[in-house]
C-alpha cells in the first residue's frame, strides 16, 4: 500500500447483535464478546487493520453507552490512537459512516468495517483491500463481494456488471435476501456475490454521493446533528443509487455471524461436528453448538441443536432455526421481562 497516505479504518460498533441471544444482549452486544478466540470481535476487527505501515488509527463509531467498553477493549488489545465517535441517536449505517467521513480529511481513504464480522484469512483480506485502493483513489465507491459457498438466504447479494480493471467490476444491482430457490440458482450459476457490508472510498467521494442521493442525511451530519438525520442504511442511501460503485469479488473466510448456525460454521469442531465451549458434556451428540457461561450443560443423544446457557437464560433451538432466537426476545418483552 502507498505509505504516503495510510488507509483509515472506520469501525461501526453501534449494533445490538441480538440474534445471538442470550449470550449477546442489549447491554453487551456481540461485538464485545469473544466468540471465536481469545479476543472479542471488535478487538479482532481493529487488530486486522492495525499495521501502522498501511493503516492509520481507526475511527470507531459507537453508541454513547458503548464508549467506555470500546475504550477498554481497544486499550486491552494494544490499539493506540483510536478516535471514538459517539452517536447521540441510532440512525443506521449511512449517518454513522457520514459521521466518520466528516471527521476525516477529504482525501482520506476510509475502510468501513462492521465490528462484529468474522474473517478467517486476515492476510488475504488486506491483499484485497490493497488491490482495491487504486479504484477508490479514482473516486469509485468500492465494496467487497464474497464468493458464495452455499445457497445462503440470510445475506443480501450483489450482481456484478462489466469489468473496470484491477479485478473490480461495476455493480449492476444490489439484491435483497433471496428465497431458497433463487439462492440455489445463483450459487449454481456463479452470477451473484454476497454483500459483505465492507467498503473502501475517499471521504470526499462518499460525502459527495451522499449529498446527491441522501441530502437529508448529508445536511444533518454536516451540521453535526445526527439526531435529525433520516435513518438509512448505506446501501439504500448511496450504494444502490450511485453510478460509480464497484465490487471486488473476494474470498477470505468471511461471515457476519448473524445467527448461532453461522457461528457454528466458523468454529472449530470435534469429530462429531460439535462446537463446544465452557463446562459441557456431550455424549452420543453430533452437529451441535453447545456453550455454557455458567452451569454445566449435559447433552445426550441429540443432534443439530444450539444449546446456550448463561447466568440469566438458556436457549435450546434446532441449529437450522437458530435465527428464531429473536422470537424468544419478543416473547420476553411481551411479558415485561428484560431480554
Amino acid at each position: 500500500m502507498n505509505a504516503m497516505r495510510r488507509i483509515t479504518p472506520v469501525i461501526l460498533s453501534g449494533g445490538s447483535g441480538m440474534r445471538l441471544w442470550p449470550l449477546s444482549r442489549q447491554d453487551r452486544p456481540k461485538q464485545f464478546l469473544a466468540l471465536s478466540g481469545e479476543c472479542s470481535l471488535v478487538q479482532e476487527t481493529a487488530l486486522r487493520v492495525s499495521d501502522p505501515a498501511d493503516f492509520a488509527p481507526p475511527l470507531v463509531v459507537a453508541g454513547e453507552a458503548q464508549g467506555p467498553e470500546i475504550e477498554a477493549q481497544l486499550a486491552a488489545a494494544g490499539i493506540p490512537g483510536a478516535r471514538i465517535l459517539l452517536e447521540s441517536a441510532a440512525r443506521n449505517t449511512a449517518p454513522a459512516v457520514a459521521l466518520a467521513a466528516f471527521a476525516a480529511d477529504a482525501d482520506d481513504l476510509l475502510l468501513v468495517l462492521p465490528s462484529d464480522h468474522f474473517i478467517a484469512d486476515a492476510a488475504a483480506f488486506r491483499a484485497h483491500v490493497a488491490a482495491a485502493r487504486a479504484a477508490a483513489e479514482a473516486d469509485w465507491l468500492v465494496t467487497f463481494g464474497m464468493t458464495p459457498d452455499r445457497a445462503e438466504t440470510g445475506y443480501g447479494y450483489i450482481a456484478p456488471g462489466e469489468e473496470i480493471g484491477g479485478g473490480l467490476r461495476r455493480v449492476a444491482e444490489f439484491v435483497e435476501k433471496p428465497d431458497r430457490a433463487t439462492a440455489e440458482a445463483w450459487l449454481a450459476s456463479g452470477s451473484h456475490l454476497w454483500n459483505s457490508g465492507i467498503f473502501l472510498f475517499r471521504a470526499a467521494a462518499f460525502l459527495d454521493a451522499l449529498a446527491a442521493h441522501a441530502p437529508g442525511v448529508h445536511a444533518a451530519l454536516s451540521h453535526g446533528d445526527l439526531a435529525s438525520s433520516p435513518s438509512l442504511s448505506i446501501d439504500v442511501a448511496v450504494m444502490e443509487k450511485h453510478d460509480r460503485v464497484a465490487v471486488r469479488p473476494a474470498a477470505f473466510g468471511w461471515s457476519d455471524i448473524g445467527s448461532w448456525e453461522s457461528l457454528h460454521a466458523v468454529l472449530a469442531k470435534d469429530a462429531a461436528g460439535n462446537a463446544l465451549a465452557g463446562d459441557v458434556v456431550a455424549l452420543d451428540t453430533s452437529g451441535c453448538l453447545i456453550r455454557s457461561d455458567g452451569p454445566v450443560v449435559a447433552a445426550i443423544g441429540v443432534s443439530d441443536l444450539v444449546i446456550v446457557a448463561t447466568e440469566r437464560a438458556v436457549l435450546i433451538v434446532p441449529r437450522a432455526e437458530s435465527q428464531r432466537a429473536q422470537e424468544a426476545i419478543a416473547a420476553l418483552l411481551a411479558r415485561d421481562r428484560p431480554a
